[in-house]
């Protein structure tokens, strides 16, 4: 459901659920790679193996398969940084992108991958980059747009990489998860509103002043003259006339009578 109604500011609160929530995941992946070296087993058939039936399970496990630290380390930092920044500003958004680029940049690869096992979650960094960075173009808020600018800053490269580069990189997980991030960017850009800027010291300042300043006016100015009532409306007073002044004489009224 689209709403366009404001939230509230980002506060320090939600950046710190959306890092641990980052943390866990790749907590997880580490996890898995603990177990893989204690138990001796190989866990790459867990991957992906394009056009091939047994290789579709790889879809919904291969991005939690490394083939070693080192490819395990460089897909550990861009996933903490991308997924803190996806949850901390599209709180609601950022769900079903995650799950829709886990599943549908690992059937992109099923279908163009080349025929081997592919491994690691290299996929869901790039469709996170991409995801976040489009809606900073679709969108066009202040947070929306400084997000894109940090991941371009930090992640920029991984444009380069959905294209073939090296042998043993699949260039396939990139495009097919960089494709799915910005089909989520369109889906779900409406779905977190924009949150509602801290407003500036100096208007604060200024609606201050100007509320003291007719608080000061209410307390010592006199009454304006709409709520002066005019002399000959007042209700007479209950002690009588003190000087009457003689009625103007039309011209149809008899002369007065004198003693």
């Amino acid at each position: 459901m689209d709403t366009t109604a404001a939230i509230p500011p980002r506060d320090t609160p939600q950046l710190k659920r959306a890092a641990w929530f980052a943390l866990a995941f790749v907590a997880v992946l580490w996890l898995v790679k603990l177990v893989e070296l204690a138990s001796g087993l190989d866990l790459t058939d867990f991957g992906v193996r394009p056009l091939e039936s047994y290789g579709l399970l790889g879809i919904l496990t291969s991005p939690l398969v490394h083939a070693s630290f080192e490819h395990l380390i460089m897909n550990s930092v861009p996933l903490l940084v991308l997924l803190t920044l996806a949850r901390f500003n599209y709180p609601s958004g950022s769900w079903r992108a995650f799950i829709f680029i886990w599943l549908v940049g690992g059937l992109g690869l099923w279908l163009i991958g080349r025929p081997s096992w592919h491994i690691g979650a290299s996929g869901v960094t790039h469709g996170l980059m991409f995801y976040l960075f489009v809606l900073g173009l679709l969108r066009r808020d202040r947070y929306a747009i400084a997000v894109a600018m940090i991941v371009f800053f930090l992640y920029g490269g991984m444009v380069v990489t959905v294209l073939p580069r090296e042998a043993h990189v699949s260039w396939e997980a990139h495009l097919s998860g960089a494709l799915a991030g910005t089909i989520a960017a369109f889906l779900w850009r409406r779905r977190d509103p924009p949150a509602v800027l801290p407003r500036p010291s100096w208007e604060l300042e200024e609606e201050a002043a100007a509320a003291a300043k007719e608080a000061d006016a209410a307390t010592y100015e006199l009454p304006r003259p709409a709520q002066v009532p005019v002399l000959w409306h007042r209700v007479p007073d209950e002690r009588g006339v003190i000087l009457e002044f003689p009625r103007r004489r039309h011209d149809d009224e008899p002369p007065p009578t004198l003693h």
